[in-house]
């Protein structure tokens, strides 16, 4: 496993939330009033706000696209620089309006384009428990309210994530439907009772969704390296571990708005394994395993869709030189 402890002077979790719980309600009222052109169009200077204000999400950010270059240079016209970084974070404001409206209404069948109906019917159609590998590409959350509204099997949902540093958008998901923090788990309280507990509710077929693309609270020890967009990066082992605990089926599912199908929602779900095996001789190469397969799935998406990357830290860290990946020793635009 990986060690080094200079990991947690930047850990993903100590990143502030962006925006205050009263502009999120301002511009999810303009979104009601005039519609998603007016919020679209709004979310351009605030956009361009957060990338002047916050230089390591903004670096990031370069970082992240640069390496999407270096591995397909035929989708970009030219090297990423700071106007792509903009289109980044307005994305992701995007996808923070998507992240409410997947729990409401708005959001009907019709607007999923699925990859496999076959996958999605033989995930609904089996009685058991299922372990979810998702990540923060795309906007999970569209997974969450699909499988919430339209799963006609009533399949129990379980949730495990860290959502402590985002308070303000906690709230907001709250007052919009109360049903976006049932069976919801923070991460940081994960010990055996948990796991315990999860195995109860899987034994009686329910679900449970969990990322898969951060380094742990507890840092950069329970990680395995892989390789994402030609570079080495650290990713967590504990999704792994849970499922050999679980003793259940394991899939990989990403959601996303894609021009692929008109920008309809293109919903992914894919069987990484029926039942995940570790053994103790090759315990290190069998948890990477699964996790580069993980990243391989991950990184087929971030090829399609660029923008839909929501990591805005050093996902390659720690260790890994910057100009490993945009070829200066210093931030720039070029």
């Amino acid at each position: 496993m990986n060690n080094n402890n200079n990991n947690k002077k930047h850990h993903w979790s100590q990143t502030k939330e962006a925006g205050t719980l009263a502009g999120m309600r301002f511009v999810y009222f303009l979104y009601r009033m005039f519609g998603r052109w007016i919020f679209t169009l709004i979310m351009y200077p605030v956009a361009l706000y957060f990338v002047l204000s916050r230089p390591a999400q903004r670096k990031a950010s370069l970082k992240y696209l640069r390496a999407h270059y270096r591995s397909c240079p035929t989708a970009w016209s030219r090297k990423p620089n700071y106007w792509h970084v903009l289109l980044h974070f307005h994305r992701f404001a995007e996808v923070i309006l998507d992240k409410i409206l997947g729990w409401m209404d708005e959001i009907k069948e019709s607007d999923f384009a699925l990859t496999s109906q076959e996958a999605v019917n033989n995930l609904l159609n089996d009685a058991r428990g299922q372990l979810i590998i998702g990540s923060h590409f795309g906007n999970l959350e569209f997974c969450r309210g699909f499988m919430h509204r339209y799963n006609h099997h009533n399949k129990v949902i379980n949730i495990l994530l860290y959502d402590k540093h985002a308070g303000n958008f906690v709230k907001m998901m709250q007052s919009q439907n109360d049903a976006s923090r049932m069976n919801v788990f923070q991460v940081d309280e994960f010990d055996v009772t948990t796991i315990m507990m999860l195995k109860e509710k899987v034994d009686a077929g329910e679900w449970v969704f969990i990322a898969g693309d951060r380094i742990p609270l507890s840092g950069i020890d329970r990680t395995v390296n892989v390789n994402f967009l030609g570079a080495t990066a650290p990713l967590p082992i504990g999704p792994y571990m849970l499922a050999k605990a679980l003793a259940c089926p394991v899939k990989l599912m990403f959601a996303y708005r894609s021009a692929k199908v008109n920008q309809k929602v293109l919903f992914d779900v894919s069987v990484l394994c029926d039942k995940l095996e570790i053994s103790r001789k090759s315990r290190e190469q069998d948890l990477t395993g699964y996790a580069q397969q993980f990243a391989d799935k991950l990184e087929e998406h971030c090829l399609e869709s660029p923008y839909q990357f929501f990591n805005f830290y050093d996902f390659w860290q720690p260790g890994t030189d910057y100009s490993q990946l945009t070829g200066h020793k210093q931030e720039g635009v070029s």
